[in-house]
């Protein structure tokens, strides 16, 4: 390209919702780029989206747009193109004269119009159409994300070059000798000299001056020429710890040496590989930390196109340990790649594909949507294929169907560009898992039924991961998982759901599908499935927690928030939207520690490769899964620190494995210390300082010296161990290590119980119930105080109980089990604590859900109180789900009769066995024989009755 014309500004528009064509004279305008939503044109949306954000100017359908453009005459005889960014279908008029129509959803469109723009005043017409796509778009069209949003939101411009011009630039870079292969497509017959210079940006300035190609030495007659340029030893490589870039200007002229015509494109000298269960940058091994983004932009309902903007997200999912993104069935604009390679960002674009890739063996294969897809993603390399921060590329999300022809797809991509890594999709297959044998890495959630490497899963997609079923503690990896030591679980043995039988034989089998569910044929490998290359963890986390309604104000763009504004009136409506910031702070701090465990399992994993994370900030749709530490704009809910964060995710954590967070006094602490490392600079000999620390002062410290062999990730720093103290009272302690002389460091917070005999409850004067039966009521009327602990099986008006927040969204995996047959959700989101009230003064507590809580509550269940007083308030809340709202009840008491009454649905023989339970127990024992167990709100017998 030689010279441009901008075509941004004011452009007239006429809105076409059945099709009818274009009406002149036009009677609207609007800028551009931008969507007719978010200038707010046509009819307004009042409908109420509950399970994604509403577009208040919804519009599908076609869009007219025309503008007049002068031509000046210095520009005749020059090659016209009209060069439409980041669209929908259109479709172009110059003039009245067709100029062609274009299809893609990722890359721009562009129409050659050498023709019909001699120099004067012309009139362009571009219709968008945002209906009938070739494919359904994945989350490029789905109002679970970005909507399907009608216009153009990226450059408008007209392009010119001489009659001969360079089609394509495409440069291969070989950072083993800092050289690379440029390959030009010349169209035309002119041009007898190729140029090439480069220039260092991005934290240097080395350059290499323009160097000449004579065409006749290189060119086949095809018009397709490589050539080879040296940067030489002093160039710079890129990567994520260091993104060093060039800008390539690759130029064609005449033999006069007149400039035909110009193309500048980013280039990094990098190699991305698989390096057996690693990735590595240049030789140098890596660690994925992904996130997945499907394209949410509340503000305006679309990606932003502008490498500022990309810039501070990237840069805000940098500061929270990330280098590694996963667009989710779509692909980002070309902003999104330029602000990836300054800031050092692995990029994987996905096709608009989430279904069945069938052949033509199959009577519901649709041979026109998958050659649209599969011409998607050469659009797709040829448009991006430069940066190098576009790493790796993916068919498609959870992927079913032919094996033999998504093998085929990715051999055709691999053959035709080997810059990036490929992967037949993201979580195929599901609970069938395959290895494709092209494939260069693997990214899913388990090799079998059992063989799980993620933390948490849906109940339709049980069994549950251990951050949701097990103990707490720190020793849990995935590698036997990965790779099993001992032979593994062979696929068909061992006891396995009918689910698997099904899968083995081929049968068909029920999956869930977005936010639906879908029958597949599913075919299990045979034998036991053993990764040879790396393994991705796909869409880790999706811990939930209660909506934020302060955060609604914050939709001032053409999407509005109205789902969180019935979830607000229901709250209200249940009598508890004063609780509603309290709900949010605490589900979002248990979820919180959630993650911290979910990441610290994955890098605890040698085998793993990486890890996607759903997500960093929270997903608007599928029911509205509020599961980010950021919210949908990318700013912070208050609930971790960047700094905080990045002690479980970045590109060194430190890690102590140790059994359980719970002790009683006197009870060993044993933890192996160990450090996941993958900075470029060599660490050396290191110091690991150490130490355990209460309110009341240092408990036990120390330090310990190794060093770390130049290229190893995984450092074995020390074995600790040491005797707990004595304590009197419930006690909680910091243990707290950092490697001196580094920002590397970590904490983990552990209790400390008294012995049994020094915490034995003693019930003197309380009587104990597990059943509200007529001799209770008696005792009641009589005045006594009363312990109503019915084993949680007894209880009917109850939920289960369950420690780890819910998973993703309720409504949305509720709604799938059940239509799968399955066990629906618990749907809770841990606890609300009163904890300055006396009956918790001997089990000191955050008001969030905490270790000490584990073992209670995954032994209980929560009494439903949505019938009871509007103002008993219980003691101890359980949090519900913004779409039950009940009012859950671990812990309440009240007035029954003349007596009073504390009340928890709990297994006590089952708690009695830890030292929490103990502990817990003793405290409720001393503060019902108090002055201070005054019970404030009266029940009636009855109402008490309906609980069980």
């Amino acid at each position: 390209m030689l010279t441009k014309i901008d075509l941004s500004g004011p452009w007239k528009v006429q809105l076409d919702e059945h099709k009818s064509g274009l009406r002149l004279p036009f009677d609207d305008a609007m800028e551009l780029p931008g969507t007719t939503s978010h200038a707010r044109k046509g009819a307004r949306n009042d409908a109420v989206e509950i399970g994604h954000l509403t577009d208040e100017y919804r519009f599908e359908g076609w869009a007219w747009f025309s503008r007049e453009v002068d031509i000046p005459e210095e520009l005749a005889g020059m090659t016209a193109h009209l060069y439409l960014e980041r669209t929908r279908v259109t479709a172009v008029w110059i003039d009245g004269r067709e100029a062609g129509t274009r299809n893609s959803l990722s890359t721009p469109h562009l129409y050659e119009a050498t023709s019909l723009l001699t120099p004067g005043r012309h009139m362009i017409t571009i219709r968008v159409d945002n209906t009938g796509y070739p494919t359904k778009g994945g989350h490029l069209t789905s109002p679970d994300t970005q909507t399907n949003w009608n216009g153009i939101t990226g450059r408008i411009e007209l392009q010119f070059a001489g009659e001969t011009y360079l089609r394509d630039v495409q440069v291969y870079p070989n950072a083993a000798d800092r050289s690379a292969v440029v390959r030009v497509r010349r169209v035309g017959g002119g041009g007898s000299l190729l140029t090439v210079s480069a220039s260092g940006f991005n934290g240097h300035e080395h350059a290499v001056g323009e160097r000449e190609y004579a065409l006749s030495d290189f060119d086949s007659g095809s018009g397709d020429v490589s050539v080879r340029f040296d940067f030489g030893e002093e160039a710079r490589l890129w990567s994520d710890a260091e993104p060093y870039l060039y800008r390539m200007t690759v130029r064609l002229k005449n033999a006069e040496g007149e400039t035909l015509d110009s193309r500048e494109t980013i280039v990094g000298l990098r190699e991305f590989t698989a390096d057996g269960d690693k990735f590595a940058v240049n030789g140098v091994r890596t660690f994925l930390r992904g996130k997945h983004d499907g394209l949410i932009f509340p503000l305006t309902g679309f990606a932003p196109t502008s490498v500022e903007e990309w810039l501070r997200i990237l840069g805000i999912a940098r500061s929270y340990g990330i280098n590694h993104y996963r667009f989710h069935t779509c692909c980002p604009p070309e902003a999104a790649f330029v602000a990836a390679d300054m800031l050092g960002i692995y990029m994987e674009p996905e096709l608009p594909f989430w279904g069945t890739v069938t052949d033509e063996s199959d009577e519901r294969h649709q041979p026109a949507e998958q050659d649209y897809l599969i011409r998607e993603g050469f659009a797709m390399l040829e448009a991006y294929g430069n940066h190098p921060s576009f790493v790796m590329m993916s068919l498609g999300n959870e992927l079913w169907g032919s094996k033999s022809r998504i093998d085929a797809i990715l051999q055709a991509y691999k053959s035709h560009d080997d810059r990036r890594l490929y992967t037949q999709g993201s979580n195929n297959f599901q609970f069938a898992p395959y290895i494709s044998p092209h494939e260069d890495f693997y990214c899913g959630v388990r090799f079998s039924r059992d063989r799980l490497f993620r933390g948490s899963y849906a109940m339709c997609d049980a069994p549950l991961g251990h951050v949701q079923t097990d103990r707490p503690g720190t020793l849990k990896d995935y590698d036997e998982q990965i790779r099993p030591s001992g032979g593994g679980t062979e696929a068909g043995e061992g006891e396995q759901e009918q689910d698997q039988d099904q899968e083995r034989k081929g049968s068909a089998i029920q999956i869930q599908y977005g936010t639906e569910t879908r029958t597949v044929r599913a075919e299990a490998a045979e034998g036991e499935l053993i990764p040879r290359i790396p393994v991705i963890s796909h869409e880790i986390g999706q811990y939930a927690m209660f909506p934020r309604f302060a955060e609604i104000e914050k939709y001032t763009g053409s999407l509005k928030a109205r789902n969180l504004e019935t979830f607000r009136e229901r709250l209200e409506a249940k009598g508890m939207g004063h609780l509603a910031e309290r709900y949010f702070i605490n589900s979002g701090r248990l979820a919180v520690a959630c993650y911290k465990e979910e990441l610290e399992a994955a890098f605890r994993s040698r085998k793993l490769a990486g890890f996607q994370l759903l997500d960093l900030q929270d997903f608007s749709g599928q029911g509205t899964a509020l599961v980010g530490i950021l919210d949908a704009f990318m700013d912070s809910k208050g609930l971790v620190t960047p700094e905080e964060w990045r002690s479980y995710c970045s590109d060194a954590v430190l890690l102590a494995r140790f059994e359980k967070f719970n002790y009683a006094s006197g009870e060993r602490f044993d933890a192996h210390v160990e450090l996941a490392y993958y900075r470029p600079k060599p660490l050396g000999p290191i110091e690991l300082r150490w130490e355990m620390r209460t309110s009341e002062g240092t408990i036990a410290s120390g330090h310990a010296r190794t060093s770390a062999p130049d290229g190893q990730a995984y450092v074995d720093i020390a074995d600790l161990g040491f005797e707990l103290p004595s304590v009197d009272a419930m006690t909680k302690a910091v243990f707290a290590l950092e490697v001196a002389d580094t920002d590397i460091r970590k904490t983990y917070d552990l209790w400390i119980y008294p012995k049994e005999t020094a915490a034995a409850a003693d019930w003197t004067g309380i009587h104990r119930a597990e059943e509200l039966t007529d001799d209770v009521l008696r005792l009641l009327e009589r005045g006594a105080s009363v312990l109503l602990m019915p084993k949680p099986n007894r209880v009917s008006r109850a939920i289960e109980g369950t420690y780890c927040t819910d998973f993703w969204c309720y409504p949305m995996f509720r709604s799938i089990s059940e239509s799968m047959g399955k066990p629906t959700p618990i749907g809770t989101m841990g606890l609300l604590i009163e904890n300055g009230h006396p009956a918790l003064a001997d089990f000191p507590s955050e008001t969030h859900s905490t270790y000490p809580w584990w073992s209670l509550v995954m032994h209980s269940r929560s009494f439903i109180l949505d019938d009871l007083p509007p103002e008993l308030a219980p003691i101890v809340r359980t949090i519900d789900n913004f779409e039950r709202n009940h009012k859950l009840g671990f812990l309440f008491e009240c007035r029954v009769l003349k007596g009073k009454l504390l009340a928890c649905a709990l297994d006590a023989d089952r708690v009695r066995e830890t030292p929490e339970g103990r502990q817990f127990l003793f405290g409720l024992s001393r503060y019902m024989r108090s002055e201070a167990f005054k019970p404030q709100v009266e029940v009636e017998a009855e109402e008490l009755r309906r609980l069980f």
